[in-house]
């Protein structure tokens, strides 16, 4: 048996996610939002990069940015279907700017790019800086030498996404991550960039003891400073220090310190506990660095036999995948946008997340280390075989360790971080290369950090033939799909940590059903014959009784990974329906099927097959809808939760009680369909414990708002997701209403974009007009930089105008 063991603090060195800390925490040198005021041009302008070259005429935007989502779907555009038929292409960035105002003596100064899609290249006053291909990666130019003070500076960035295709999904185009400008001391001492690493020595319920490895840049040797470590708890008391005489010898040197915190509240996602760090640099008694982080303390444990153990408990680790794309923002990174996102999946009971295929963007990361979810953070889609044609298998060999060693040390002190993925479905499995790939890649990960285990997402379960697990240092067998192998995964690996890091694969389209309900289908049912036309619009039934050949349901899977307690988790393909992959159409479907919630962000049923297993509250879910033919044999569903039996009534007539038998995961009627009231009653003990209905809908008449939030933040980019019901008189949501709407935004805010989930829709995220789709919508609005209110208004034929008031401030 073989068991692998953390003991973890971690800590973000983000200081523009930094919370609020006590008044003498401060940072010496400043990190500057550099997202305003960029001027845009689609198109290659080779002139571009001097600093002579007249860009009045261009676009002025702020970042992030993603032009790919503002264009038209075509399956004429080179991404093709499996990119979302949006368009790619070659684009310029610049920004014309004079050097900020900082403390006397500031001498150096850097940009720092979160995340450009993809091939940049980057100059300031004329000069190169450098190009970085992946387009997931984030990273850092030192513009000190040829800056100008007290005169304008041009930084310019030329981005090329025009190789396709290069992806297996939606990848947007721009520079659609944050930039960070960021000034450091004449200091002959300082922290280096992403140069600290904390971990847990041992863990009580009296005390808990920190280790601190901060690696220091120095210029001049002999020079003697004090390295000061402070902690703060969430109320911003003081709760530990530990000071550190230090001497310079080398350019680069890693100093280690112990820190006791006593009775320190440990990190989970039922209690995300975080903590502050302050770590300064004083010589003499002045400090001349200083960085503040969040962090939490957490110890994780995989186990052969036991699965997955986070601060000594047994935890199933109930993950999704997530693509990083927003739906109809795009890849713009949004954190409102990302909150959402995992806000929906956590009220779902979900406690992990897979970043797939590659490193997510920084915020997402502080929103998981907030919010209480697990990440798996993944590098690399492909090493050196590709899969697509331009792929990031060009750039492999010249790149793998660089982008790799600065994800890891960007991310490692992350409390959300638990595992590193190194690869998803690599080919190397079949070749012998991928021995010594892995190799590498596993050592590359462990000399920056060492405190968490590494896997690879593989599609072979079969040891002798996988060369990824022959290598021998991967810390936890993770499976993708293959479900037949976990019930004798315990065997097979030895007693190895088993993970199942992709599993599923299920489609479904919200609030369309086809019947019956009880018999599964695979579509396609091989990767040689293709589910072309199976439905003649594009849909996919929300039965949860389609997938994919190589996958299953969502019950299939779940009943096996809940039933084994050495199977650590499962990792659900996918959280969101996202662009590109419309498995299991071609044109005109356009975004995946796979998401157990829609791309708009709407629960599928599924949802609360999930909810009813995976969370804490009592659930009844009822479905389908009722408006049918009469005399129709309709399939009912019910998902239940924390109740023993469901009742079943149509027009206040009994159907019959049912409950859940074995590894049943929800109860079904078949029901002659009439119109009325539809109506579900959970019980235990004789005693209610929830009621659902579903009534028949009349004719479309007005809309209702599900807004997730209405008092949003004046700074440009908080957002406000409106849901927009088409209900009918009484107020019952038409299930099968397609109505045309209108959506005008006024006032402080703006319109940042219109869904509707359906996969096939080829109107565009941009504009005023768009289709509801079985009967919702949704409007996404943004707000603007001053304070006020705004007002939604929408329209549609036959239906009474609505307005919705959001205050901005």
């Amino acid at each position: 048996m073989r068991i692998f063991l953390v003991a973890g603090i971690c800590l973000l060195l983000s200081p523009a996610t930094t919370p609020q800390t006590p008044e003498t925490l401060h940072n010496i040198h400043p990190r500057q939002n550099f997202d305003a005021g960029w001027k845009f041009h689609l198109g290659d302008v080779p002139a571009a990069s001097t600093i002579t070259f007249n860009d009045k005429p261009w676009r002025t935007l702020d970042l992030p940015h993603d032009w790919s989502i503002e264009g038209e779907f075509s399956q004429n555009n080179n991404t093709g279907q499996q990119e979302g038929g949006l368009p790619a292409g070659i684009g310029w960035y610049r920004k014309t700017f004079k050097l900020p105002v900082t403390r006397p003596g500031a001498s150096k100064t850097y940009i720092d790019f979160d995340g450009v899609y993809r091939n940049s290249e980057v100059w300031i006053n004329g000069h190169l800086l450098g190009k970085r291909p992946n387009g997931y990666i984030s990273f850092r130019y030192d513009l000190t030498p040829w800056l100008k003070k007290g005169a304008d500076n041009v930084l310019a960035v030329r981005v090329d996404n025009s190789a396709q295709p290069n992806s297996r999904w939606y990848t947007g185009s721009g520079i659609y991550r944050h930039v960070w400008l960021e000034t450091q001391p004449a200091a002959p001492i300082t922290i280096d960039h992403w140069g600290t690493l904390v971990s847990t020595g041992a863990m009580t319920e009296t005390q808990s003891r920190l280790q601190i490895a901060t690696t220091l840049r120095s210029i001049q040797p002999g020079q003697t400073a004090t390295l000061q470590q402070v902690v703060y708890d969430a109320n911003n008391n003081k709760v530990g220090a530990v000071t550190l005489p230090y001497t310079a010898k080398d350019t680069l040197a890693t100093v280690h310190q112990d820190l006791w915190i006593p009775r320190a509240q440990a990190w989970s996602p039922d209690r995300p506990y975080l903590y502050t760090l302050e770590t300064s640099l004083l010589i003499g008694n002045k400090p001349v660095d200083r960085q503040t982080a969040r962090i939490g303390i957490r110890q994780f444990q995989f186990n052969g036999w036991q699965g997955f153990l986070l601060n000594g408990r047994h935890l199933k680790i109930k993950g999704v995948c997530l693509h990083n794309d927003l739906g109809a923002l795009g890849t713009a990174v949004n954190t409102s946008a990302m909150r959402r996102q995992l806000l929906i999946l956590k009220d779902m009971g979900c406690n992990a997340i897979r970043t797939s295929h590659n490193p997510p963007a920084p915020e997402f990361l502080d929103l998981c280390d907030e919010l209480g979810f697990l990440v798996m953070d993944e590098a690399f889609d492909m090493w050196q075989k590709k899969k697509n044609k331009y792929d990031y298998s060009l750039d492999f060999a010249a790149w793998h360790r660089r982008d790799l060693t600065d994800q890891v040390r960007r991310d490692r002190n992350h409390p959300s971080v638990f595992i590193w993925s190194i690869g998803n479905e690599i080919r190397e499995q079949f070749d012998a290369s991928g021995i010594t790939l892995t190799k590498e890649l596993t050592a590359i990960v462990k000399e920056n950090d060492p405190t968490r285990p590494v896997t690879s997402a593989m599609t072979e379960p079969d040891t002798l033939e996988n060369n990824i697990w022959q290598a021998g240092v991967l810390d936890v067998m993770g499976l993708n799909y293959n479900q037949k192998v976990y019930d004798s995964a315990q065997r097979k690996y030895g007693g190895h940590p088993f993970l199942a890091t992709e599993t599923t694969s299920a489609e479904e389209t919200r609030g369309h059903y086809d019947m019956p309900s009880d018999s599964i289908r695979r579509w396609p049912t091989s990767a040689k014959i293709p589910a072309v036309g199976v439905n003649h619009d594009y849909t996919v039934s929300a039965y949860d009784n389609v997938s994919a050949y190589w996958g299953s349901t969502h019950e299939e899977t779940w009943r096996i990974v809940k039933r084994n307690p050495f199977v650590s988790g499962m990792f659900v393909w996918a959280g969101f329906d996202y662009l590109g992959e419309p498995t299991p159409y071609r044109w005109p479907a356009r975004s995946s099927y796979f998401g157990i919630v829609d791309l708009a962000g709407f629960p599928k049923d599924s949802y609360y097959m999930y909810q009813s297993e995976w969370g804490s509250k009592p659930v009844l879910h009822l479905f389908p809808h009722w408006n049918w033919k009469p005399g129709q044999l309709v399939d009912v569903w019910c998902y239940y939760s924390q109740a023993t039996e469901v009742e079943l009534f149509l027009n206040d007539r009994s159907l019959g009680v049912k409950r859940k038998e074995g590894d049943e995961l929800h109860v079904q009627w078949h029901v002659p369909f009439e119109p009325g009231v539809l109506k579900a009653v959970s019980r235990i003990h004789g005693k209610t414990v929830l009621e659902a209905e579903v009534r028949t809908a009349g004719a479309p008449a007005r809309v209702q708002f599900m807004a997730d939030r209405q008092t949003i933040h004046a700074d440009g980019s908080d957002l406000s997701f409106v849901g927009i019901r088409i209900v009918d008189a009484q107020g019952n949501l038409v299930p099968n209403a397609d109505t045309q709407l209108t959506v005008n935004v006024t006032g402080e805010g703006s319109l940042a974009g219109l869904d509707n989930g359906y996969q096939a829709d080829l109107e565009s995220f941009r504009g005023t007009r768009h289709k509801a789709f079985n009967g919702l919508c949704l409007a996404i609005v943004q707000s603007k930089k001053k304070a006020g209110r705004i007002t939604l208004h929408v329209s549609g034929a036959g239906l009474q105008p609505a307005t919705l008031e959001i205050e901005s401030n």
